[in-house]
């Protein structure tokens, strides 16, 4: 097991060399890099979406996202489920007045079927009041059956290529909490079917390096085929610092280490919005050494999978307890 970890680590700081330290650049409180091979540079920390909806008034929303952009992060998530459409609702307010302009927009379908898809992507264009959305993920890849449904006949993907070429949707990708293994036939199949997904996003935390990793069997495969790597659930949905496992800013410099496009982070408040901008200013790519540090420290709470609850149970699978939303 010490030998696999190690072995990871090589080939974890041969993808970091030329995936994450070539090209990246500093502006302002903010780090960018690029977005696989879209020509596009996003902020490494982006916005996540759920949170957004989380503080009791819509205007403190508002003002979390306005306040990220003006600071630098230009990356925003979102997906046309979370809390019922609230938090599309809020963000597309919030990008009124020019804003929209300055950010990446990405958000996420649960469809399964070529009309589910359709409607969801036009019921998230009116939320988020824009006639566009940058990148459009297909959510929530996570039983082994998922890529198939994405490619079937009056499938998702027929849905997603007309809505590219009405100049709805630029970039198209998938994303997936559950096991890495639905990740790579998800590539697999996109391979058999010629197609090329722009991103793939993913848990990336110091627990999923010793627990069905995504880090470690997807990423260097996304790296490789020039897919953008969105890392997603860096603190494990708060569970590792609530349980002084690491702190906050061990979790984003460890996720930010990684071969990432983009983190994104839950800030339900400014407070986090400030941790989040100063985890960015005080970043430097961690060490072989600090990254085999880091993970040997969490082994052990990792290996119950007790604190990656979205890949050990069914409480993040939406797409699960909502069948209906897959149309």
């Amino acid at each position: 097991m010490q030998q696999d970890r190690r072995t990871f680590l090589e080939g974890l700081a041969v993808s970091l060399s030329a995936a994450v330290l070539s090209g990246q650049t500093r502006s302002g409180d903010m780090i960018f890099r690029q977005l696989g091979k879209t020509g596009e540079r996003v902020s490494v920390i982006g916005l996540g979406g759920s949170h957004i909806g989380r503080p009791k008034e819509e205007q403190e929303g508002i003002r979390i996202i306005r306040t990220a952009i003006d600071r630098g992060i230009n990356f925003m998530d979102n997906c046309w489920d979370y809390a019922d459409g609230k938090c599309e609702v809020w963000m597309g307010k919030a990008l009124r007045d020019g804003y929209r302009q300055k950010v990446f927009l990405m958000t996420k379908f649960d469809g399964r079927t070529k009309a589910a898809t359709a409607r969801q992507i036009d019921e998230s264009l009116q939320r988020l009041q824009t006639d566009h959305v940058d990148l459009m993920q297909y959510h929530e890849n996570i039983r082994m059956e998922d890529p198939d449904r994405f490619f079937a006949e009056n499938g998702p993907l027929e849905a997603l290529m007309e809505a590219k070429k009405a100049g709805k949707i630029r970039f198209i990708g998938f994303t997936g909490h559950k096991d890495p293994a639905v990740h790579l036939r998800m590539l697999e199949v996109a391979a058999q079917h010629n197609f090329h997904f722009d991103t793939a996003q993913m848990p990336i935390n110091i627990l999923d390096a010793s627990f069905r990793s995504f880090s470690h069997q997807v990423a260097p495969k996304v790296v490789e085929q020039g897919i953008a790597l969105l890392g997603m659930k860096p603190l494990a949905s708060g569970a590792i610092p609530q349980n002084n496992i690491a702190s906050a800013t061990q979790c984003l410099h460890y996720a930010m280490s990684m071969p990432t496009s983009v983190v994104i982070n839950g800030c339900d408040s400014l407070e986090r919005l400030d941790q989040a901008f100063e985890a960015v200013r005080t970043f430097k790519p961690l060490t072989q050494e600090q990254l085999s540090a880091l993970t040997g420290k969490t082994r052990e709470a990792a290996l119950s999978g007790k604190f990656e609850r979205f890949k050990t149970s069914t409480q993040f699978d939406g797409t699960a307890r909502h069948p209906e939303w897959m149309g």
